[in-house]
């Protein structure tokens, strides 16, 4: 049965819906009022407070901790710098992705790890013979992201940081209703904002002091749905959604390689021996089979669809999970991971798996529409990632 995170006793009282959803063993709120219409709005147009406390988190300590975090990830380590945080993805010797996540060098020899996934067997297991400590802080640590274009004004009324001068990917230290908070400029929205790593057993007063100082900001608490379609504007993957981790897929076309999933640029063969370093390299000569690419869904012909039925289409509310059948004429090429309306793009949106020949941004592909139980096609292009992206997520906050 699930339990609430540190803030249950602050978003138990503002859910209205009643609509909850179980992640990583913690209830967490869907949408807080009937529609997540208001949610999405602070994500885009103000700010919103979002509980991810359910992540995962780890801190890597000891002499040998940039030896493990290297071992693991595909990126360089080496190159990054203390205060720094980096997205990266670890990969099985097979050169396909276990997670994904983002790692915060605090110090030298010091870093905090999130995943999706439970990962500290696998981080223990790479440590061996390592002097090196690897700790479950997920209970300890409480976790918030402000996100929004109205964020940094509010963190600079109410935090004593260094906000001004945070860059992206970023991490500072300081303050919150004089609760010992590390902020960094990240995020899972595509927007200019924050995520708040905070002390578990104080976090409340924190929350307090952003939701009171963020009223003249219109802040509004945020659930998962409103979160969905914003990743998907962003192009963010979602793990078991968009991709399989590979110590769950039951058959080999449930694994993907980093150069599958966009992750490319992540992957550093001109490091130290890493797990799946010579598969990956491999992978990086001879080329993959599919990748990931946005897709744009013809709306007029979808209503020209539906009208064949005496029907109108209704712009889906949130995003979908289930995977739909991409063609290019009768042949089947991939699928659909994500689907979701953009409420500001004005555009139906996906993200997708498609064979390699495909991918190539312009292409006209086909995706599986299903109308009274008939399954229909409408036409669907493949787009560049992200859909949205905003100057304002990296530029220098005013």
């Amino acid at each position: 049965m699930p339990i609430g995170t540190a803030f249950h006793e602050r978003t138990f009282a503002l859910c209205n819906s009643l609509n909850y959803r179980e992640w990583s063993g913690y209830y967490t709120v869907s949408v807080y009022e009937v529609h997540h219409e208001h949610e999405y709005n602070a994500i885009r147009n103000a700010c919103a407070l979002i509980d991810i406390s359910p992540l995962y988190k780890y801190l890597i300590t000891g002499k040998d901790a940039t030896k493990l975090v290297n071992r693991v990830i595909t990126r360089d380590v080496n190159k990054v710098a203390v205060g720094q945080v980096i997205y990266a993805c670890w990969c099985d010797e097979d050169g396909k992705v276990i997670d994904d996540g983002t790692i915060t060098r605090l110090e030298e020899n010091k870093y905090r790890w999130t995943a999706a996934d439970p990962s500290l067997r696998w981080f223990r297991q790479n440590g061996l013979n390592m002097d090196v400590q690897v700790e479950d802080i997920s209970e300890q640590t409480a976790a918030l992201a402000l996100q929004g274009p109205a964020s940094a004004k509010l963190l600079k009324t109410v935090a004593e940081a260094d906000i001004a001068n945070l860059k992206y990917f970023r991490k500072t230290s300081g303050k919150i209703a004089g609760v010992p908070v590390d902020i960094s400029r990240t995020g899972y929205t595509g927007d200019l904002g924050y995520e708040i790593w905070i002390p578990w057993n104080e976090a409340v007063k924190v929350w307090d002091a952003l939701m009171d100082k963020g009223r003249q900001f219109d802040i509004h608490a945020a659930g998962m749905l409103a979160l969905d379609v914003s990743r998907v504007e962003a192009g963010l993957l979602l793990i078991e959604v968009d991709y399989t981790s590979s110590k769950k897929a039951l058959i080999p076309s449930q694994k993907y390689s980093p150069y599958e999933l966009g992750f490319g640029k992540m992957v550093h063969l001109d490091k130290e021996n890493f797990i799946g370093k010579r598969a990956l390299a491999k992978d990086n000569k001879d080329g993959v089979t599919r990748q990931l690419v946005g897709l744009e869904v013809d709306w007029v012909e979808v209503e020209e669809q539906f009208d064949k039925f005496g029907l109108s289409p209704a712009a889906p509310s949130q995003a979908s999970r289930v995977a739909v059948p991409i063609y290019a004429g009768e042949k089947h090429v991939g699928k659909a991971t994500t689907t979701a309306f953009s409420p500001l793009l004005k555009k139906l949106i996906a993200l997708a798996s498609v064979g390699t020949e495909f991918s190539k941004p312009g292409t006209k592909l086909q995706m599986e529409l299903t109308i009274e139980a008939q399954r229909m096609k409408t036409t669907a292009t493949v787009v560049p990632l992200p859909f949205f992206n905003p100057k304002r997520k990296t530029a220098t906050p005013v």
